[in-house]
């Protein structure tokens, strides 16, 4: 792979009465798939009038800030006009302030302090806050003269929309991972004329720029869970469902069964889960924080300091991390919640993928069927078909009771290790289901036949009848499938029904337990 040094491009700069770049810098390179993508995105500004609007896709990890600070130094040396980088969050402002001042780019910040810009004339680019810049626009506080170009970070987000009216004289380049709108009601083609889709994650991964993603995929229900306006699954309900003991114990026995020891960031839906999360797993000994946005800057910088500096750290937060957060030492990435948004499917996996001397791989532990819905995270992905035909993409998105009714369920190494003294632990409810439909027999058949078959090898595997039961309790996860794949059968899917028949299946397999070892004695 071939390093570019980011002055390639030899133009001199002309001192007198033009816009300078910093000398004192540290020099910055590019990689080959940069540099393509960059002169890409400079051939499409050199054929427009200066009023182009232009879309740029790079994976997480792939150096989108790199790209486009030597973006910005190079058009302000070509065109001496002034570059405006917008961003949506404040670390991602400070962030990016620093990423241009290493590539010579002299820049101001604009910010909550920042009232008036007499001092414009010192600065060849200027960073700014979307809501910040949007209020001293409309107070005509603010006034940028010779803005030449527009970069826009995370342009996945509508709330830059309100600023293209005072750029309409100038070149906007939105950059993004995902060219999918947050909004399903205002795509992105609408203000985008062209889409550059840069390198994939697969081929990053096999150039070693990314780490690969170890998936492992958790069977959950996910019925209970409702859709907002934002056509997300709710707040609410998702701390209902991921706030239970059931799912909370699922959690820790993941963590404990796939990821223990390990560097791992905990996503959730609400900051009531998150809480719940940290209690369970500070309850078992296990080494963990929470983060929301309730905590404060110093608070935040403590607790990811923290979090940076402790090899075995869990940190469990809600959504907050999942953008202008670079910790390239994780290990672990758990989805603890459900997502139907592509945007925040690939964010939360990429906080992950950063690559390391010592670090080629990471663990993706998917418990709201994230990867059955959108694919695996490094599947090939048409961009642009979703760029031109979002709504097409957004309809075809798999549903959740399609996901569960698809979903095979396989026993645990360290469970099946448990059952090791039985030559068959397999029972296929639908295969059985259409057997006992053929003969004629009744339905119910099917889950007295898969109680006798579980009772079986709890005491093939059992001393006597209380390790029987034990056994018994550690299937709770395949009965639940078991019973789920038998509702389907007989077309009875409903929420009370099912725990209805799991209630009693836990009921019977407990009391044929008893029968057998009486039996025996």
């Amino acid at each position: 792979m071939q390093n570019y040094p980011c002055n390639i491009f030899n133009q001199k700069l002309n001192t007198a009465n033009h816009l300078k770049l910093d000398k004192d810098t540290t020099e910055k390179t590019l990689y080959d798939y940069q540099v393509e993508d960059l002169n890409t995105i400079f051939k499409y500004f050199r054929a427009s009038d200066g009023t182009l609007n232009l879309l740029y896709q790079l994976p997480t990890g792939g150096g989108k800030t790199v790209v486009f600070s030597e973006i910005a130094r190079r058009y302000i040396q070509e065109t001496q006009k002034k570059v405006v980088v917008l961003t949506h969050r404040i670390e991602l402002s400070a962030q990016t302030s620093k990423m241009l001042s290493g590539f010579g780019v002299h820049n101001k910040i604009i910010n909550s302090e920042v009232k008036e810009l007499r001092d414009q004339d010192e600065y060849a680019c200027f960073v700014a806050m979307v809501e910040t810049l949007n209020n001293r626009l409309q107070e005509e506080k603010v006034e940028i003269n010779n803005i030449g170009l527009v970069i826009i970070d995370e342009a996945h987000y509508n709330s830059f929309r309100k600023l293209f009216k005072y750029f309409e004289n100038s070149i906007i380049l939105g950059v993004t991972a995902t060219p999918l709108s947050s909004n399903i009601k205002l795509p992105m083609k609408d203000n985008y004329q062209k889409l550059i889709v840069g390198e994939s994650i697969a081929s990053l991964i096999k150039k070693k720029f990314l780490a690969k993603a170890n998936v492992y995929n958790y069977d959950v229900s996910l019925q209970s869970l409702k859709l907002g306006i934002s056509g997300d699954y709710t707040v609410k309900s998702s701390d209902e469902l991921y706030g239970n003991q059931s799912m909370l114990g699922k959690l820790v026995n993941a963590y404990t069964e796939i990821a223990r020891g390990t560097k791992t960031l905990i996503f959730n839906n609400g900051i009531n889960t998150s809480k719940y999360v940290y209690g369970i797993f500070n309850k078992a000994g296990y080494n963990i924080r929470h983060l929301d946005n309730k905590n404060n800057a110093s608070e935040r910088r403590e607790i990811l300091q923290w979090f940076s500096e402790t090899p075995d750290a869990i940190l469990t937060s809600v959504s907050i991390l999942t953008t202008g957060f670079d910790e390239p030492t994780v290990e672990t990435i758990i989805l603890n919640r459900a997502t139907r948004s592509l945007t925040l499917y690939f964010q939360m996996i990429g906080r992950g993928s950063r690559i390391l001397p010592n670090k080629n791989k990471f663990t993706v532990v998917d418990m709201g069927n994230n990867v059955a819905r959108f694919g695996l995270w490094n599947a090939p992905i048409d961009w642009q078909e979703i760029f031109h035909f979002p709504d097409f993409y957004l309809e075809n998105i798999k549903n959740d009771e399609d996901i569960e009714r698809e979903f095979i369920y396989e026993m645990s190494a360290s469970l099946k290790a448990k059952f090791s003294k039985s030559k068959n632990i397999e029972f296929d409810v639908k295969a059985e289901y259409k057997r006992i439909f053929a003969l004629g027999q009744k339905s119910k058949t099917v889950l007295e036949d898969s109680i006798e078959q579980h009772a079986t090898i709890c005491i093939e595997n059992a001393e006597d009848v209380f390790d029987a039961r034990i056994l018994a309790k550690l299937l709770k996860e395949e009965i639940t499938y078991r019973v789920r794949q038998y509702s389907y059968c007989i077309m009875n899917n409903t929420k009370n029904y099912k725990e209805w028949l799991e209630e009693d299946y836990e009921r019977k397999l407990r009391s044929n337990i008893s029968k057998k070892f009486a039996a025996r004695m």
